[in-house]
């Protein structure tokens, strides 16, 4: 039997965007740059990396029109996208058949979040789940306990970004990390292992650890983040991928991790 590649088959979370794409008032920042999905594409191919899962950016807001054309002109790529709670069943399905696999609630950026209990946002779940998308969760410090909560009776899958984006404080003792690994004892939670610059190296290294240990790699999936938005000075692709290796030792694992758990989530 062949030796499972070094290289992910799947990088599971990027953003792309082009210069003059609409933004959300007061985004998080504002980036300079484009960074299209062509450019997206080619990094992959400089890797040896097949498949790629692009993001909903919380700057852009509901502007999903550019990740959806990119997914629907190259089906190597799958997309998550930002939604009102009251889209109806039939623009998902679109935008599903076009290769959208989740919505993202990107909270972090909010010092109020909406009331994922409420009305609308149970019938988006209730929508999602009948569609078999995931919910893409990056909703800031403090708030993932509750939230979990009350997704966790919905039957749609969840996916955590960045760890589960830890307090630094309280570091794998922290509550909404333990509320993480609770969560994928019900057999419908992943986790990211992406954007290690964002929690602190070494503390990525101690959080994959302790989700290799509690999950196993049948519930991580990596990601390189790319383009590393506020970090492009400081990190690269590579840096992405050795991150991937210092944090994962084992090949197989790295494997599964990488490829097989991944293809599963957004490819099946």
């Amino acid at each position: 039997m062949a030796e499972p590649s070094p290289v992910p088959l799947v990088d599971s979370h990027a953003h792309v965007w082009t210069r003059g794409m609409p933004l959300v008032a007061n985004p998080r920042h504002r980036p300079d740059y484009e960074f299209t999905t062509e450019q997206y594409l080619a990094e992959l191919d400089a890797h040896g990396i097949r498949f790629g899962v692009i993001t909903g950016a919380s700057i852009f807001g509901t502007y999903n029109d550019y990740t959806i054309a990119a997914v629907r002109a190259h089906r190597r790529l799958r997309g998550t996208v930002l939604l009102d709670p009251t889209t109806d069943r039939q623009t998902m399905e679109r935008m599903n058949q076009a290769g959208i696999v989740g919505v993202r609630l990107p909270w972090i950026s909010l010092s109020t979040i909406p009331a994922i209990d409420s009305e609308e946002y149970l019938g988006l779940l209730r929508r999602m789940a009948d569609l078999n998308w995931h919910i893409h969760l990056h909703v800031g410090l403090g708030r993932l306990p509750a939230i979990l909560s009350h997704i966790k009776d919905s039957g749609v899958r969840i996916v955590v970004d960045h760890f589960g984006y830890p307090d630094p404080n309280l570091g794998v003792n922290c509550p909404g990390f333990q509320a993480v690994l609770r969560s994928i004892e019900s057999g419908r939670t992943w986790v990211k292992l992406s954007a290690a610059y964002r929690v602190g190296r070494e503390a990525a290294k101690v959080y994959a650890r302790e989700l290799l240990k509690i999950a196993g790699p049948e519930r991580l999936v990596w990601g390189s983040d790319a383009p590393f938005a506020g970090f492009e000075s400081t990190t690269t692709y590579q840096q992405t991928l050795d991150d991937f290796m210092d944090w994962v030792p084992d090949p197989a694992m790295r494997h599964q991790i990488g490829s097989v758990t991944p293809m599963e989530l957004y490819f099946r």
